[in-house]
């Protein structure tokens, strides 16, 4: 029997064996565009992210780049033969039973090969097309479609892959989150709630080759969005009676007010830090925004650099809010010493107001607003990533702003965090919160720096335009990994 270090000498890293690539078809078969690694496969092959059984193992799975029809080949030097316990991981099945790649990706080398042979250019999206995009680099066009669509259905199950592949986290749609793969159906997945799933696919576009008149896509990445039911209560509430029912019939769930909830979010590597994310959230966002039934547009546990991208695109968006645009820090005010703390910001009143129009959540447009008010603050007191700028000696007056600011964060950060401060004694409070004011301002400074950086580019290249068109202007053109998980957590 082989020893412990001669299996050791089995054990690919499945990271590095796994090569994901987009191949444009073409009448003489396929041709290359991209070729990448994931940045996660524990969901798929264990925690420790390694493969047993084989030498030189390499994992090409190609992604057609139109439909995304994958194909998956191994190949190694080396097989080892089973003994004992120990067999090499089947690594098809692993697939499979994971609901990890359709059937279709097992078919022969030559079935791939031909049939990207016949669908070259005769091929557009499932779904309804949404927008067209003129980015500095080409077109995108982005399709809107649902999950209960079944050629929506079918284009998702053939990219889901990704979700683990590069969110942290990631689970599919369907997914029971105590599945266990081991049993029999346990990874099946359960789309009965399609309708309440919205896919947006995102593509970059060009004339075919074989015929202008014909266009081919290129896919770039996708976002799912789930719809909640948004109960609104009666004011005042109504007098119960003791023969009420619920209704009776079925309903249209686009008809009903909800709260949509922004799921899952991938941009390729191959497309990212371009602009595309920006391109494809304010895409969502803005269809949202003006949707009748759409209370209120949410995110579900942001990663850092979607975190990053969000408040770049909605601050953005409210700067484009004449109401917005007028809230100031109110410095008239006079601190007390003790007791109820004045309104602080100018126009304070319109703010919730503000917030339900626009349909940003609560925590998330305080951010927002938190960072707007910091940029007006002087630059004597300004939080800054710079420590090469010729800051002036702040004035009686500029202090008097940095502490406005200062109590406005303050106030939402104990808000938040109620619960844990209030079993310290108030000295311990105070130091906590001053502690995470300067982990608030030192990211502030870094997003406004960022923001006004992507502002001047996104200038840049709108002067650059010389067709007419007017161009979507890209909120962040860092947009860095811009990947997004599926978790079900509580909002804040």
């Amino acid at each position: 029997m082989a020893t412990v270090p001669d299996l050791e000498e089995w054990l690919a890293n499945a990271n590095d064996a796994l090569q994901v690539s987009l191949v444009a078809p073409s009448p003489s078969g396929v041709r290359s565009i991209a070729t990448f690694n994931p940045k996660f496969t524990y969901s798929i092959f264990g925690e420790e992210e390694k493969i047993f059984g084989y030498k030189d193992l390499k994992i090409s799975l190609r992604f057609r780049a139109n439909d995304m029809r994958p194909h998956l080949k191994t190949t190694y030097s080396k097989k080892f033969k089973p003994a004992g316990d120990a067999e090499p991981t089947d690594i098809p099945s692993v697939l499979i039973e994971g609901n990890h790649l359709p059937r279709v990706a097992f078919t022969k080398d030559s079935d791939f090969e031909e049939s990207s042979r016949q669908l070259v250019d005769n091929w557009s999206p499932p779904g309804t097309r949404h927008a067209v995009i003129d980015g500095h680099d080409g077109k995108y066009e982005i399709w809107r479609g649902s999950l209960k669509d079944r050629a929506v259905q079918q284009l998702h199950s053939r990219v889901q892959i990704f979700v683990p592949l590069f969110i942290e986290g990631g689970s599919y749609i369907g997914q029971r989150p105590d599945a266990d793969p081991s049993e029999s159906g346990g990874t099946e997945l359960d789309l009965s709630d399609a309708d309440r799933w919205t896919i947006f696919f995102m593509y970059k576009t060009r004339p075919s080759t074989e015929d202008p008149n014909r266009t081919s896509y290129t896919f770039v990445g996708y976002s799912t969005i789930y719809r909640f039911y948004y109960f609104q209560p009666s004011t005042p509430p109504p007098s119960p009676k003791e023969d009420w029912e619920l209704p009776k019939g079925d309903f249209d769930l686009a008809k009903l007010p909800c709260r949509t909830r922004l799921s899952q979010f991938v941009i390729l590597p191959p497309f990212q830090g371009k602009g595309n994310g920006a391109k494809l959230y304010n895409t969502i966002f803005d269809y949202y925004y003006q949707h009748p039934q759409t209370h209120e547009f949410t995110v579900e546990d942001p990663n850092e650099a979607f975190d990053d991208l969000r408040d770049a695109c909605d601050l953005a968006f409210l700067r484009t809010i004449p109401g917005f645009n007028k809230l100031r820090l109110n410095t008239s005010v006079t601190l007390p010493k003790s007791g109820p703390v004045p309104r602080l910001i100018a126009g304070g009143e319109n703010i919730e107001t503000l917030r339900l129009e626009t349909k940003i959540a609560p925590r998330q447009f305080a951010r927002v607003l938190e960072m707007h008010l910091m940029s007006q603050l002087p630059a004597s007191v300004r939080p800054s990533m710079s420590l090469e700028d010729d800051v002036p000696s702040p004035t009686t007056s500029d202090k008097h702003q940095e502490r406005l600011w200062a109590l406005i964060v303050k106030q939402r950060l104990y808000r938040h965090n109620k619960d844990l401060l209030s079993q310290i004694d108030t000295q311990e409070r105070i130091e906590k919160l001053q502690e995470t004011l300067g982990s608030v301002e030192l990211e502030y400074a870094r997003l406004l720096a960022a923001f006004d950086r992507a502002q001047k580019h996104s200038q840049a290249q709108s002067s650059k335009t010389t067709n007419g068109k007017r161009k979507v202007q890209d909120a962040s053109s860092e947009d860095g990994d811009v990947l997004y998980k599926k978790v079900k957590v509580s909002e804040s």
